[in-house]
C-alpha cells in the first residue's frame, strides 16, 4: 500500500555531516540515518545522538550530556515548535542522528526534521483506514520509530511494518505483519538488532493471540515469529520458533478452551537487545479475556502472560522465562519498560535487567537466565503479601482474586506504571518512574459473553459495594475511591529497593522521565507543563506549559556543541480516552513537539480559553429500567473511549438529541472514517436507544450538579 508523501529538498542523495560536539562518533561518510551494529555497540560514547528508543541498546533513556545542568536549567527557552496534524494521543520518542529528527505521530504518520530548526525535511503518511481506530485498546498512538543503515521503521495501527528511506521518506518497502481480519493492532516503536526489525502487536482485550517476529531490513521478509501463548490443540504446530517450548511445558498451563478468545499475551511495548548475552528480552502482556476464570478456567499459569522472554535474536529460539503473574488475572503486564545495568551483587558483577511493571513491584533478574534477585513493592498494591524469593512467585492475597466477592484491586489494570517510560542515572544510581494509584473494584462477571473486536475483561467494575471502603453511600464510596487515585514521580534505589524522594500528584497519569549529566530529571504532565527537577533530591527547577497534556518521555541531543531537550506533546493513550479530571475539560488541540535550549527565544501562542458546549437535553423520558439497561451496555462499549477528553463527551453531544441521528452513528457507522464504527455486530437497535437514554439522563444528572458547584 503506497501512503502519501512530502518529499524533501534532499532530492534522495544521502546527508552528510561534519563532526559533531560532545565525543560523537564522525558520520561525514555515511548517508542518512546511518545507524549501525557497530555504532550502536558505541552508543554511549555519542551523546549528541539519540540513535535508539532508549538512547542506547540499555534502554536507560539516561543522557551523558550535561551543557544544561540543575545550576543553568532556569535559563532553558523554547528553541522550536512543531505542530502536528492531529490532536489524538502522542507517545512518540524521537530518534536523532546525525543532526536529523525522526519522529512518529498518531495515526503512525512519520516526520523528519532539522534537529536544530525544525524544518521539516519529509513527511509520511501511512494512509491508515480511520476505521481501524476502533480496534485500538488505548487510542491511535505510535511509541515511535527505529533506524538503521538508512532505512526508518515504522509499525501502523493497522498491522503494517513499513520500511522508509531516510533521506527521502518513500517508501522501501511494506509489509502486514498480522491477520488483518481480527482486532490487531501496532502502537509499539520497532526495534532493529543485527539486520532484523523486531515488532510486536496490540489487541489482547478485544481478542488476539500475541506473538512477535522479526523481519529482514533489507526486503521485509518474516526470519521468525514467536507465539507468547499456544494456540488451539488440534490445529497442530505453527511452525513458529515457539513449537518446541509449547511441546515441551507452556501448553499445559493452559486449561478450557482459551484459544477462543485468542489468550491474549501480546507484546506491545518492551522488546530489549542484550547484546552482552546476545538475546532479545521481550515482555508479554495480559490475558484475553483479563479474568483467570473466564479465560482458562481459573486453572494453570497461563505461559507466558505478564512474562519476561529470553529469546535468540537470530532465530527466535527459547532462552528462559520468568512469569510475574502466574494466572493473570487484573490486566496485569510485564510489558513496561526493561532497563539492562550491572550490579554489585555479594562482590560479583551480575548483569540484570530492572523493570516496574503494573503489578507495584520493582523487579531485578540476573540476565544470564532469569533467576529472581530481587522483588519489592515501590507502590500501593494489595494483591500480594510478597514475592517468594525461592520460588520467584507471588504469595497472592486469596480474595483479590474477587472469585467469590468484589475486591478493591490495587493497582487496578491501569497499572502502578503503564506506558509512560522510566529513566535510571548511573550517575545518581536512582530510576526514576512515573508512578500511580489507581483503585478499582473487581466483580467476577459470570454471566460473561465474548464480545470479539470489543473489550473482553470477564470483569465487572463497580461503585464500591457498601462496606468494601468506608462510605453510606454510592457517591462517597466513589469519591473515596478518587480521593485515592494518585500519581508519583519515584526517584528508586533499585539496590536498597526503596525511594529516595518522590512527588506526589493529585492525578495518577504522569509522563515519561529523562535523566541527564547535569543531574536533571524531565518530565511533562497531563496538565501540559514541561518540567525539570533536581535528580538528587526533586526540587523543582523549571517549567514550561505548552498547553497540552504530555504522556511521552523526553530525549537529550546535541547539534554543533548545542544541546537539546525535547518532548513531544499531545494528551490522550488509555489515560486520555478513559478518564476524567476538571484540568483536561478541553478537547486536546492538536500535538507539537516542543524542543528547548538554554537561552532559547522562540515564539509560541497560547490556546485560547475554552468553553465546553452545554449538557445535552431533549425534555424526553425514559422508564428506570431502559436507562439500566442503557448504562450497562454504555459501561461495557462506550466508556473505554468517551469518558476522556479525547473522544466526544457524548453526554454533551448533539447526535443524542435526535434519535435518527443517533441510530445513524451508532448502528450505521456513519463516522467509521474517524474510528465510530457501527455497533451493530455487538447490540441491537432497541440497546442503542437504551444507551441514548442513559447518556441523556446521566447528562441531565450532570447539568444538575454543575448547578449546584
Amino acid at each position: 500500500m503506497a501512503g502519501r508523501r512530502f518529499l524533501s529538498a534532499f532530492g534522495g542523495v544521502g546527508l552528510t555531516f561534519g563532526a559533531l560536539a560532545f565525543g560523537s562518533l564522525q558520520a561525514s561518510d555515511h548517508g542518512a540515518g546511518h545507524v549501525t551494529q557497530e555504532r550502536l555497540l558505541a552508543a554511549d560514547s555519542d551523546p549528541a545522538n539519540w540513535l535508539v528508543h532508549g538512547r542506547t541498546w540499555n534502554e536507560d533513556r539516561f543522557s551523558p550530556l550535561d551543557q544544561i545542568d540543575a545550576g543553568n536549567v532556569d535559563r532553558l527557552g523554547l528553541a522550536f515548535a512543531v505542530e502536528f496534524d492531529t490532536n489524538r494521543g502522542q507517545e512518540a520518542t524521537p530518534i536523532v542522528v546525525d543532526g536529523v529528527m525522526y519522529v512518529s505521530t498518531a495515526w503512525s504518520k512519520v516526520l523528519a526534521l532539522d534537529a536544530a530548526t525544525g524544518e521539516r525535511l519529509w513527511f509520511y503518511d501511512p494512509e491508515v483506514d480511520g476505521a481501524k481506530g476502533a480496534h485500538t485498546c488505548c487510542d491511535v498512538v505510535n511509541r515511535g520509530v527505529a533506524v538503521w543503515d538508512g532505512k526508518v521503521f515504522v509499525g501502523t495501527i493497522d498491522g503494517r511494518l513499513v520500511a522508509l528511506d531516510a533521506a527521502s521518506g518513500e517508501e522501501v518497502w511494506d509489509v502486514v505483519t498480522v491477520d488483518q481480519s481480527q482486532p490487531y493492532t501496532i502502537t509499539s516503536a520497532p526495534r532493529v538488532v543485527k539486520d532484523k526489525v523486531i515488532i510486536g502487536n496490540s489487541g489482547a482485550e478485544l481478542g488476539v493471540r500475541g506473538y512477535v517476529g522479526a523481519y529482514d531490513v533489507d526486503t521485509g521478509e518474516q526470519v521468525w515469529r514467536f507465539y507468547t501463548v499456544p494456540g488451539n490443540p488440534a490445529d497442530g504446530p505453527d511452525g513458529a520458533a515457539s513449537d518446541a517450548v509449547f511441546e515441551q511445558f507452556a501448553t499445559d498451563t493452559w486449561a478450557g478452551e482459551w484459544w477462543e478468545m485468542g489468550g491474549g499475551g501480546t507484546v506491545w511495548d518492551s522488546i530489549v537487545y542484550d547484546a552482552e548475552l546476545d538475546q532479545l528480552l521481550i515482555g508479554v502482556g495480559n490475558g484475553s479475556p483479563w479474568n483467570h476464570r473466564a479465560r482458562s478456567n481459573g486453572e494453570g499459569d497461563n505461559l507466558f502472560l505478564a512474562s519476561i522472554l529470553s529469546l535468540d535474536p537470530d532465530t527466535g529460539v527459547y532462552n528462559w522465562h520468568y512469569q510475574q503473574n502466574p494466572g493473570e488475572t487484573w490486566d496485569f503486564t510485564a510489558t513496561q519498560q526493561m532497563t539492562l545495568t550491572d550490579m554489585d551483587i555479594g562482590g560479583e558483577s551480575v548483569p540484570v535487567v530492572m523493570q516496574a511493571p503494573k503489578n507495584g513491584f520493582f523487579y531485578i533478574l540476573d540476565r544470564r537466565d532469569g533467576t529472581l534477585l530481587s522483588a519489592e513493592p515501590y507502590a500501593q498494591q494489595n494483591w500480594a503479601e510478597r514475592i517468594d524469593m525461592e520460588t520467584g512467585r507471588p504469595v497472592e492475597i486469596p480474595e483479590a482474586r474477587f472469585a467469590d466477592a468484589p475486591y478493591l484491586v490495587t493497582p487496578s489494570g491501569l497499572g502502578a506504571h503503564a506506558y509512560h517510560p522510566m529513566s535510571y542515572s548511573p550517575q545518581t544510581g536512582l530510576v526514576y518512574i512515573p508512578a500511580m494509584q489507581t483503585p478499582s473494584a473487581y466483580m467476577d462477571d459470570v454471566d460473561y459473553t465474548r464480545n470479539i473486536g470489543r473489550w473482553n475483561t470477564g470483569v465487572i467494575f463497580l461503585t464500591p459495594p457498601e462496606g468494601l471502603v468506608p462510605g453510606d453511600t454510592p457517591e462517597a464510596r466513589r469519591a473515596y475511591v478518587t480521593a485515592n487515585t494518585k500519581g508519583t514521580l519515584l526517584a528508586w534505589d533499585p539496590v536498597a529497593q526503596e525511594a529516595r524522594w518522590s512527588i506526589e500528584r493529585d492525578w495518577p497519569w504522569n509522563g515519561g522521565t529523562l535523566a541527564t549529566a547535569g543531574n536533571l530529571v524531565f518530565q511533562g504532565l497531563p496538565d501540559g507543563t514541561f518540567n525539570a527537577y533536581d535528580a538528587r533530591d526533586g526540587e523543582h527547577l523549571w517549567s514550561f506549559d505548552g498547553q497540552r497534556g504530555i504522556v511521552a518521555g523526553g530525549i537529550s541531543y546535541a547539534v554543533e556543541g548545542t544541546q537539546y531537550v525535547a518532548i513531544v506533546a499531545g494528551y490522550g493513550g488509555s489515560m486520555g480516552m478513559a478518564s476524567q479530571s476538571d484540568w483536561m475539560r478541553r478537547p486536546p488541540p492538536n500535538g507539537m513537539l516542543f524542543v528547548f535550549k538554554l537561552d532559547g527565544d522562540a515564539g509560541y501562542t497560547p490556546l485560547p480559553p475554552h468553553v465546553p458546549p452545554p449538557y445535552v437535553s431533549t425534555g424526553e423520558t425514559f422508564s428506570a429500567e431502559t436507562i439500566a439497561t442503557g448504562q450497562q451496555a454504555y459501561l461495557g462499549f462506550c466508556t473505554i473511549c468517551h469518558n476522556g477528553p479525547v473522544n466526544p463527551n457524548l453526554m454533551r453531544s448533539v447526535y443524542a438529541t435526535d434519535a435518527d441521528a443517533w441510530n445513524a452513528v451508532v448502528m450505521d457507522g456513519l463516522l467509521s472514517d474517524n474510528g465510530m464504527i457501527s455497533f451493530a455486530p455487538w447490540i441491537d437497535a432497541e440497546q442503542s436507544e437504551a444507551i441514548r437514554a442513559y447518556v441523556l439522563s446521566e447528562a441531565g444528572r450532570r447539568a444538575a450538579e454543575e448547578e449546584t458547584r
